[in-house]
């Protein structure tokens, strides 16, 4: 790609983050002639973070350093500042714990000048540290190049939050008096990117990855978004939800306002209810309370479209309910893919319900979507053994309409988590179990053949009808089955094999092979019994 002329600030925001900022301005720098300048601002820091900038910008001329006199608390003041600040055309925003990868913005700007975009989007990546597994974020939306002269024209784009894989226009952010929401305000980005898509900008959208967001779950500070066992952290969410909204129907951006509601029930409320029998019998109560009481400012039509969507679904047991309640199945159907397990409740006159003392709670829905969509039900049980170990599964059938599809074989992959591959796969044929309603398979699993890490189980049905479904499975057993266990090994001497349930009640395996691993292991019992 051919160099761009220096029109880009890109605005570094930082709070005692030393051990990391200068890696975040110097990717900035890195960028090229693109960048005129790089705005670092620091946040009031007592680590000596502004030193460091100092030190920096002495030999650099493109980084200025902008000490804040007094600490904001969050995330949106210092970026106001940036935005006060840049004398350059475009903008973007850079965390000091994350960093921009080569090219990142010669392929925002010049997509930006060839589009004439206010905005321009690319893929953020979250990579995990120390791994450093990457997860594209919203990879669906930068599937391909794309430019939208409204963003209603495209209303997944509310479901970005994100403002740091963005490239924005300076003057289209001041013309509309864009900015964040001041002081400690958390998921400020939900209020900015509402801001922003109320403003109808010109949106164009890359495929290219443009921001690498550093997800370091076993820092001693963790951020605002993995930082969700305080109740303080869904009460905030929840609340910028409903700015966001208020601010696109404010804005008369109706379709933006539903795929608002939309993305809330499809990620937030699944990603907090998968999570929710982990919490204190407290904050369940509040949880379901303050939940219960963002979910009555919907509109019927929100949770009416499509009602047994896995978000939906939840959302129409939270509003029935007065409290807590079936937290273990809630979880399940929270998960991706969703798992509706039994048991499956009808009312008097026959209508699928959630369960008879929920009767309004109605999944007669379920009778009319097409059995490759429905969130089937598998169990799963994985007994180590010599030579390999025996994988059972357990179909249910869901109101007949498994059934009607003529489930006829699955096939069995299992996928490393942290490296991006997979196993061998199987294909077993399912047996029907009439009695039961329900299908079983059994098969051998090589797992020396897998060897080292940890491994999710993934399931694809087949149907007679020529349809497939992709599917997880739930992790059937007690302590005596999640157990860690030593299986001889031809080719590693010795396995250590552990089954065992995921936060999302899946079936997941680790596996340590060979004596050092095993050693390993018994180490770390050891120290955790010592202290």
């Amino acid at each position: 790609m051919k160099p761009q002329a220096a029109q880009v600030c890109v605005v570094v925001i930082g709070y005692n983050d030393a051990p990391h900022v200068t890696d975040a301005v110097r990717s900035a720098l890195a960028q090229g002639p693109a960048v005129r300048e790089v705005l670092a601002v620091d946040d009031r820091s007592t680590d000596g973070s502004a030193d460091l900038l100092d030190r920096l910008a002495a030999g650099e001329p493109r980084l200025r350093v902008v000490r804040r006199r007094e600490n904001s608390g969050g995330c949106g003041s210092p970026r106001n500042d940036g935005i006060d600040a840049t004398t350059a055309p475009y903008l973007m925003f850079l965390d000091s714990d994350d960093v921009l990868p080569p090219g990142a913005v010669d392929a925002l700007l010049g997509a930006a000048l060839e589009r004439r975009a206010e905005v321009t989007a690319g893929l953020c990546v979250r990579r995990e540290l120390p791994s450093g597994r990457e997860t594209p974020w919203q990879r669906a939306l930068y599937a391909e190049p794309a430019v939208f002269p409204h963003p209603s024209r495209r209303p997944r784009l509310v479901h970005d939050t994100l403002c740091v894989n963005k490239l924005y226009r300076t003057d289209f952010l001041r013309e509309h008096r864009v900015r964040f929401p001041e002081g400690r305000h958390p998921y400020e980005d939900f209020v900015f990117t509402a801001r922003v898509l109320a403003a109808g900008p010109r949106v164009a959208l890359i495929p290219d990855t443009v921001y690498v967001w550093h997800v370091r779950r076993t820092a001693e500070r963790l951020s605002i978004s993995l930082d969700r066992a305080d109740i303080d952290n869904w009460r905030a969410r929840t609340e910028a939800g409903r700015t966001a909204h208020a601010i696109l129907l404010g804005a008369g951006e109706k379709r933006l306002a539903r795929a608002a509601h939309a993305r809330f029930l499809d990620h937030e409320l699944r990603m907090y209810a998968r999570e929710l029998e982990l919490r204190t019998p407290a904050y369940r109560r509040a949880w379901w309370d303050l939940t219960r009481a963002h979910l009555a400012s919907f509109d019927a039509a929100d949770l009416t479209v499509d009602p047994t969507a896995p978000g939906r679904l939840i959302a129409r047991v939270v509003l029935a309910a007065p409290g807590p309640r079936d937290l273990p199945r809630l979880k399940e159907l929270a998960a991706r893919p969703a798992r509706l397990r039994p048991p499956y409740a009808r009312a008097a006159d026959g209508t699928p319900v959630w369960s008879h003392d929920l009767p309004q709670v109605t999944l007669d829905h379920l009778l009319l979507r097409p059995a490759h969509v429905l969130p089937a039900a598998v169990d799963a049980e994985l007994r180590p053994r010599a030579r390999a170990a025996l994988l059972r599964l357990r179909l249910h059938d869901l109101y007949g309409r498994i059934a009607q599809a003529g489930p006829a074989a699955a096939d069995v992959t299992f996928a490393h988590r942290e490296e991006e591959r997979t196993g061998p796969s199987l294909r077993v044929a399912l047996a029907p179990d009439p009695d039961r309603g329900s299908w079983s398979a059994e098969t051998p699993v090589d797992l020396s053949a897998l060897g080292h890490g940890t491994w999710d189980l993934r399931l694809r049905l087949h149907f007679r009808d020529g349809t497939h479904r992709d599917v997880s499975a739930h992790a059937v057993g007690g302590p005596g089955l999640l157990r860690r266990r030593a299986v001889p090994d031809t080719r590693h001497g010795v396995l250590l094999v552990q089954p065992y349930r995921t936060h999302a009640g899946a079936l997941a395996l680790r596996l340590a092979p060979g004596w050092r691993g095993m050693t390993e292991v018994v180490r770390r019992r050891l120290g955790r019994l010592l202290h």
